[in-house]
Formats: C-alpha cells, sequence, structure tokens
C-alpha cells in the first residue's frame, strides 16, 4: 500500500532547489563592464590623452629632419616615433582585436574619440545611401595599404602624416556633417574597421544579450535609462563582437547585456553562418589574405624585380622615358636625399604585383573553399561563406607576423635582438593553421553528419589553409 501524499500546504513550504552561483570569473567580468559603464568620465579622459600621444607622434617628427647614420630610438625623435607608431601601437591594437575584440576602438582609438566629440556639434543629417554601401570596408582597406605602400608609410613621418592625417580628418568632417554624439566614420569608412570586426570574432570576451532579459525587464518609475551606442549596433539583436566598440555604455541595460567570457570558437561556428556578409568574405580572401600578404612580400620579391626589369628595357628600347621619371613625394616615394626614389614604373609595376598576387591568392583559395562548400551537398552560398569565416585565425596571424617585422627590424637596428625569434613565429603560425582546420571541421560537420561527405570536403579546404600558410610563412623562410 502506496504512503498517503504529503499536505498540500507542507508540499508547497517545499524549498526549491537553489540554483548555483555564477562561477567567480563572470562576476568579475560583469563588473568590470559595469565599472566600464560607471567611469565614462574617467575613460574620457584617458581618450583625450591618446589623442594628445597620437598628435604627438604625427606631428613631431615632421618638424625634425630624418635621421643620421647611427640614430638610435633613444636619441633620434622620429626613429622613437616609428617605433611606437608601426613597431609597438598597431601590433599590439591588432592583438588586441584577437584578446579582448574592439575594447581598442571604444575605449583608446584618438579617431574615435574625436570624431564623437565633433559629432555632438553635428549639423545631424541623416546618413546617405552611398555611406551605408556594404562594399566600404574592403575598398578604403585596400586603398590604404596600396597607397600607403606606394609612399612608403612605415618609414617616413610625413607619409605616415599624411595617411593618418586624412583618415582622422575624414573622421572629423563626418563627425561635423552625420549623426548626432555618434561614431558614423567609425561604423561605415574607418579603413580598419572591417578588419577589425573581422578579428573581433576571434576574442574570448563579448557583451552578450540576454534576450529573455531584456523581453521581462519591467521598465522602473521615473526617468528611463538611455544608452548611447556611439557606433550604432542594434544592440537588443546584438549576437556577436564583430561591430560592438566594448566601450561598457550598454552594462547591464535592462539587466540583460553583461560582459561575458565565450569559446573563441563561437561566434564562427554557430554565429558566422546565419548572416553571410560577402564583403567579409572579400576582405578575408583578397584583403587580408591577398592584398596584405602583397603588401608584405614585394619589397623582398623577385618576382616584382623581375617584372619591372622587363618593362624597363622594353621602355628602353623603344625610347620612351616618360615612366621612368618621380612623381611627388605624396604620390610615389620620393626622397633623393636618402637614395630612396619610386618612379612611375616602379609604382605601376607595384600597382600591377599587388593587384596580381592578391587576386592569385585569393582566388585559390575561394576556388579550394568553393570546392568544399559543393563537396558537403547541394551548392549553398550561405555555407560557402561560412566556410570562408574559418579562415580568419590564419589571416589575422598572418597580417600579425607581417606587420610586428617592423619591430624586429627596429629593435634589430637598434642592437637589440628577440632570442628565440623564429621558433616563436612558426608556433604561431602552427597554431593559427591548426584553429583554422578545427573550425574548418566544425562549420562542415554543422552541414553534414557524414563521414565521407566531411573528409572530402576537408581535403579542398586544407589545401587553401596550406596554401595560405605558406604565403606568409614565405615572408621568413625560403623553399
Amino acid at each position: 500500500m502506496a504512503p498517503p501524499a504529503a499536505p498540500l500546504a507542507h508540499r508547497m513550504r517545499e524549498p526549491t532547489p537553489a540554483l548555483p552561483p555564477p562561477p567567480r570569473v563572470d562576476l568579475w567580468l560583469h563588473e568590470i563592464g559595469d565599472w566600464l559603464m560607471r567611469n565614462q568620465r574617467a575613460i574620457a579622459a584617458v581618450q583625450w590623452s591618446v589623442v594628445g600621444l597620437y598628435l604627438l607622434l604625427l606631428i613631431v617628427p615632421v618638424l625634425a629632419p630624418l635621421p643620421e647614420p647611427g640614430a638610435r630610438i633613444w636619441n633620434d625623435v622620429v626613429l622613437f616615433a616609428q617605433f611606437v607608431l608601426w613597431g609597438l601601437w598597431w601590433p599590439l591594437v591588432l592583438l588586441s582585436m584577437v584578446l579582448v575584440g574592439r575594447a581598442w576602438c571604444g575605449l583608446l582609438c584618438p579617431e574615435g574619440t574625436i570624431t564623437e566629440a565633433v559629432s555632438s556639434r553635428s549639423r545631424g543629417r541623416g546618413i546617405p545611401l552611398w555611406m551605408r554601401w556594404s562594399g566600404w570596408p574592403f575598398v578604403v582597406f585596400a586603398v590604404t595599404t596600396i597607397y600607403g605602400q606606394m609612399i612608403s608609410v612605415y618609414h617616413y613621418p610625413s607619409s605616415a602624416l599624411l595617411i593618418l592625417g586624412a583618415s582622422t580628418s575624414g573622421a572629423i568632417i563626418t563627425g561635423l556633417l552625420w549623426g548626432r554624439n555618434k561614431r558614423v566614420w567609425c561604423r561605415f569608412l574607418c579603413p580598419v574597421n572591417g578588419v577589425f570586426g573581422v578579428l573581433a570574432k576571434l576574442a574570448p570576451l563579448h557583451f552578450r544579450v540576454d534576450n529573455a532579459a531584456w523581453d521581462r525587464w519591467n521598465k522602473p518609475r521615473g526617468a528611463t535609462p538611455v544608452v548611447n551606442c556611439a557606433p550604432l549596433v542594434p544592440m537588443r539583436t546584438m549576437k556577436g563582437a564583430s561591430a560592438c566598440h566594448m566601450c561598457g555604455r550598454c552594462s547591464s541595460y535592462r539587466d540583460a547585456i553583461t560582459l561575458a567570457r565565450r569559446s573563441p570558437n563561437r561566434e564562427i561556428v554557430e554565429v558566422a553562418g546565419a548572416e553571410p556578409k560577402p564583403v567579409e568574405t572579400v576582405l578575408i580572401l583578397f584583403g587580408l589574405l591577398g592584398i596584405a600578404a602583397a603588401a608584405f612580400h614585394w619589397p623582398d620579391s623577385e618576382l616584382y624585380l623581375w617584372g619591372k626589369l622587363q618593362l624597363a628595357g622594353f621602355l628602353l628600347r623603344h625610347d620612351w622615358l616618360w615612366p621612368l621619371q618621380g612623381a611627388p613625394w605624396w604620390l610615389l616615394t620620393h626622397h633623393p636625399e636618402r637614395g630612396d626614389v619610386m618612379t612611375l614604373l616602379d609604382g605601376a609595376v607595384l600597382l600591377g604585383y599587388i593587384v596580381v598576387i592578391a587576386a592569385a591568392i585569393g582566388g585559390f583559395a575561394a576556388l579550394c573553399l568553393a570546392l568544399a562548400a559543393r563537396s558537403i551537398g547541394h551548392w549553398s552560398t550561405r555555407r560557402f561563406h561560412h566556410l570562408v569565416q574559418a579562415m580568419i585565425p590564419v589571416a589575422a596571424c598572418g597580417v600579425l607576423l607581417g606587420l610586428s617585422r617592423m619591430t624586429v627590424w627596429l629593435l634589430h637596428d637598434n642592437g637589440l635582438a628577440i632570442a628565440g625569434l623564429m621558433p616563436l613565429r612558426a608556433a604561431l603560425l602552427g597554431g593559427a593553421l591548426l584553429w583554422s582546420l578545427w573550425l574548418g571541421w566544425r562549420i562542415i560537420g554543422r552541414y553534414s553528419q557524414r563521414r565521407w561527405r566531411k573528409l572530402a570536403a576537408m581535403l579542398p579546404f586544407t589545401s587553401a589553409v596550406a596554401v595560405s600558410g605558406a604565403v606568409w610563412a614565405r615572408l621568413f623562410w625560403s623553399f
């Protein structure tokens, strides 16, 4: 005979099992996010300090003479600024995207600070349709990268001032005309917006939006809290870290937004496939893997030198000498006092070299990834775009290693060597290759569970990863 049921009142008094407390690291992250939200004035002070440093690094070296032989980082302002700007600043900014998302954009970037400040006195015009064109992230990155090579942006203060100063001027003009208290420039026209958005997908931190908490939030009495999302991110539907500037202003908004940890694979594997963006595909394949690699390769390229010599011989045989003349420094490198002059022929060959190499690398990778997408099943553009996302670790590592060569060169020229440099480079690049392969395997597994299809798709995918890795490896090793 079954025992009698407990009285209803007794059953109602039974305590419900308590949920386990969240891990301490999650509490810390939540507190950090709220600290950012509460201390925007202190952050603003830091931001304007960075603006001041940025202007000093751009303007002071232009007013100083170029370094004499024997000058060192610690006794020459031009070399010091060059080392800080290109040897430390930009490599660390790129690294920060992978580690903490776009916190640089929201907390430190001088252009973001300036354009938002100017926007407070903006005319408040609506954002025009031409500015919303989705292709800008690739176009501005390509133009800036190629033009920077033509005027030797890493080596001359005047070139750095021209490139970065033009970008900052664009940020100011955009802030004056469009939006109000917003970062319209950062969202649509910044030359590195697309690159930063791609790299931030690997970050283990993001501001997570709890949609259920958002929907059940009850508006408190009194004034409704207002959050100014300067980069114009739709907070309610934000699912990744690509567009978020990590400024912390929205932390705890509607009790639904929290700084949180996540798997570095999550956004690429689980989020990127839902909303494919063709411009990101082009940027990854032909921008980061193509144009960026070619820009780092050309100074030591035998193909570039061969093409230039062949064309120079043709011009001389036909007595066409005008392409062998120089150009103003703001169009092509022109520093005869340093024995560094780029002719019109040099510029044309450089442009052709970067375009051809970028097309070859990006085209080969695209073909391999298309074959991988088709091997899973019927052709799907969405699946192809998703597979391209798995190339981000290789692209990110390659760009970071390529840019860090300037750091190594400047240290070496000043008698400072980095121990174990080549093994470190090999480990980083090898790790990035394995990471991309793992992402590819995970993505392929989302579309097919048949092992033979997954293995068939991994063959062309592995070819794309291997060739892309070999291109970057060629910067440091001869083979």
